[in-house]
């Protein structure tokens, strides 16, 4: 709008503007308004905002927070900021949220005062400077020429008396600074009440600053999507790329990062490469490069005169980073976990907790790396983003030193992620029936949230390609097995088994080999590949004869005899399961003898022999109810199956109860939601409909906890 206004006799001053254009540093910096000709300045500040972005897209629930911010009536509620910062990673949308927020206020008509708009370009190779922005804003508001004081703190006063001649006068502005990097950019620049509201966009927070602090996160995935469709749109209306490849899309907003800067290069990418036709070809070649950042680049600029490439805005914020923080940033880099607790970061980095801490601050303050709180008591964990951190995993590789410090973090992590492992590997030991049950359940849960928090970092540890310490890879895979079979991460158990198979061979130890080929037999079993775990499991009884564990050996048979069922071949199962329970009982071990048992119930059962079934499981349960609950819970829901199946309904239910109380002790919710239906059903079959009800709802519960809806009776293999 027209600045326009009074002097101070009330009569119109006369003016005339001319437009200042800032190329300072090569760069445009936008036009500020230029007031020549008069004794007073207008009364009325210049809108001058830039248009706002074409296609914004999503930031709904942040653009509601800022503009609530941001409206007239919020002076009145206590506690009201002044002063915003919107803050986050480079390239996350800070500047395109403000704008988007400053161009709805002002068409609301909440500052009638006006809208100033600055870049500060703090992340350019020479921000502007309090004094630089100073007279820039002074040339805004229409003072300059000769009414421009030449000692700079009498601009800044002048400035001030500016805006509360405006605030007087009901008239409120809103200051919009984008880019602000330095703490002390800002201060001069602030008004000297509270009437105007002040908005600034910085990639890194502003722990001095008293200001309201808005983050930004990235995109959700279909907001993502939407910006890809809308920018390809926008070029030719007539682009069906996004409906004939919306899979395709999906994957390259999520190569993306979900990072708006990234996606509106990705779209300029598909736009210039037009002749290429799919967008297939551009999610190929980001699959495969380490550092998408650097691939992520196009020609041109954007609607704002910026580069359309991400690599430098990375840099920008990481050549701001003290040498150790830029160093242990490349460090975590290079350790590929999908997050890291503050106790992981300090074995990866080879520092003590309290430092450690203090680096993934400063590296969170600069929003390289974000911290994620939980909602319960379980510790923090951070995180870094993709595009981040294939960025600085290709920095570190030009250095040899950070280099040979990534390999040193990833063995020392790995070593660390064994230890624990082992430590809290209390799944595969027995729990005893007698032992008090509050202890051993507080120690599983404990084992178990430890196993969650670090599941995929420590699959993935289990995946690092060897470097030359195979027995850790291979202790590691063995300590992770019992927890993946218990949470039902069949495919994961699987990669973990065929990635460590080849290290237990390098190290001619044939028990580790034995133990890591039943291992995987038994994942391949439990994920329905039967036919495939013959192999391993056949390979595993050699190896454990070999090395003369006879224990090993008969789990090798009692797994065999389950792929051998599994696969069509009852006859052969069952003679493995009478040999295995022959050689526990002779070793008198009591607890695998107990597992024996159970799996030739599953046998006999099979193969319709139930009577000899119940017979099987009553002494499973024997066994297991003095060494083993949760296995008597197991062999209980079988007994119950076998009962069933025999008609004896009223006995099978008893056992189905029995077995429910049991497994509910436990963090199982798969196995608790199978006995709940088999419950169900057996109470159907005695005409107990409003117990079966209850019973299936218990089940309905379990299985959702569990991630499934499918109803699953029978066995729980």
């Amino acid at each position: 709008m027209q600045p326009g206004g009074a002097g101070e006799n009330g009569a119109a001053a006369p003016h005339r503007y001319r437009d200042h254009i800032d190329f300072r540093g090569g760069r445009f910096h936008g036009p500020v308004a230029v007031y020549h000709g008069c004794d007073h300045a207008p009364a009325t500040a210049l809108s001058d905002l830039p248009a706002p972005r074409a296609g914004f897209t999503g930031r709904d629930r942040e653009l509601a927070v800022l503009l609530d911010g941001l409206r007239p009536s919020a002076g009145t509620r206590a506690g009201t900021p002044v002063m915003w910062a919107v803050t986050g990673l480079g390239g996350i949308g800070k500047t395109a949220l403000a704008l988007q927020a400053a161009h709805i206020a002002q068409g609301n008509g909440w500052f009638t005062g006006g809208t100033l708009f600055l870049d500060l370009a703090g992340y350019d190779d020479t921000p502007r400077t309090p004094a630089q922005a100073v007279t820039s804003l002074l040339h805004t508001l229409g003072v300059g020429g000769i009414q421009l004081p030449s000692d700079e703190v009498d601009q800044y006063r002048l400035y001030r008396s500016r805006l509360a001649l405006l605030a007087d006068q009901g008239k409120r502005v809103l200051l919009l600074f984008d880019n602000v990097c330095e703490p002390g950019q800002l201060p001069p620049l602030l008004p000297g009440g509270d009437a105007h509201r002040v908005v600034f966009t910085s990639r890194e927070s502003p722990e001095s600053l008293p200001a309201r602090e808005l983050v930004l996160q990235p995109l959700r995935p279909e907001e993502s999507a939407a910006l890809i469709e809308g920018a390809l749109r926008l070029r030719e209306a007539g682009d069906d790329r996004p409906e004939r490849e919306a899979d395709s899309v999906e994957e390259l907003a999520a190569l993306c990062g979900h990072l708006p800067l990234a996606l509106q290069i990705a779209a300029a990418l598909l736009r210039h490469r037009r002749s290429r036709g799919r967008v297939a070809s551009l999610v190929e070649e980001l699959r495969t490069r380490t550092d998408r950042a650097a691939t992520l680049s196009s020609r041109g600029v954007d609607q704002y005169g910026r580069p359309l490439a991400l690599s430098p805005v990375l840099e920008a914020s990481v050549r701001r980073l003290p040498a150790d923080r830029a160093h242990t940033l490349c460090l975590l880099a290079q350790v590929p976990c999908v997050d890291y607790g503050t106790d992981t970061a300090a074995v990866a980095t080879g520092l003590g907790e309290p430092a450690a801490l203090d680096m993934l601050e400063d590296l969170a303050q600069a929003h390289l790396v974000t911290l994620e709180q939980p909602r319960d008591e379980a510790p923090v964990r951070w995180h870094i983003h993709d595009l981040v951190r294939g960025y600085a995993t290709t920095r570190a590789g030009s250095d040899p030193r950070l280099t040979a410090a990534g390999r040193e973090a990833r063995a020392r992590l790995r070593r660390h992620y064994r230890a624990q492992a082992q430590r809290f590997d209390l799944l595969h030991r027995p729990v005893p029936a007698r032992a008090p049950q509050a202890a051993a359940i507080a120690r599983r849960s404990a084992a178990l949230a430890w196993f969650d928090r670090e599941h995929a970092n420590l699959v993935a540890a289990a995946l690092w390609p060897d470097e030359g310490d195979p027995e850790v890879g291979v202790g590691l895979a063995l300590h992770l097995a019992e927890y993946l079979r218990w949470r039902r991460f069949f495919e994961d158990w699987i990669a973990v088994g065929q990635t460590a198979r080849p290290l237990a061979r390098r190290m001619n130890d044939d028990h580790a080999e034995a133990a890591v080929c039943n291992h995987l037999g038994n994942a391949l079993l439990r994920a329905e590949r039967p036919v495939e775990a013959v192999e391993p499991l056949t390979h595993a009884a050699v190896l454990f004869r070999r090395a003369g564990d006879r224990a090993g050996e008969g789990l090798a048979w009692n797994n065999l005899g389950l792929a051998q069922r599994r696969s069509g071949h009852p006859g052969a199962a069952l003679t493995l399961h009478v040999r295995a329970r022959d050689r526990f009982r002779a070793l008198g071990d009591r607890w695998n003898e107990g597992r024996a048992w159970h799996n030739l119930g599953l046998a006999l059962d099979a193969a319709g022999r139930h009577a000899e079934a119940v017979g099987a499981f009553r002494r499973a349960c024997a066994l297991h109810g003095t060494t083993d609950r949760i296995f008597h819970g197991d062999s209980l829901n079988s007994l119950g199956c076998a009962l069933q199946a025999e008609g004896r309904a009223e006995e099978s239910v008893t056992a189905f109860q029995e077995s429910l109380r049991i497994r509910q002790e436990y963090d199982n919710w798969y196995a608790t939601g199978l006995t709940a239906y088999n419950l169900a059903h057996a109470l159907e079959n005695t005409g107990r409909q409003d117990e079966a009800a209850r019973a299936r709802a218990q089940a309905v519960e379990a299985c959702a906890r569990a991630g499934t809806t499918a109803a699953v009776y029978g066995h729980h293999h």
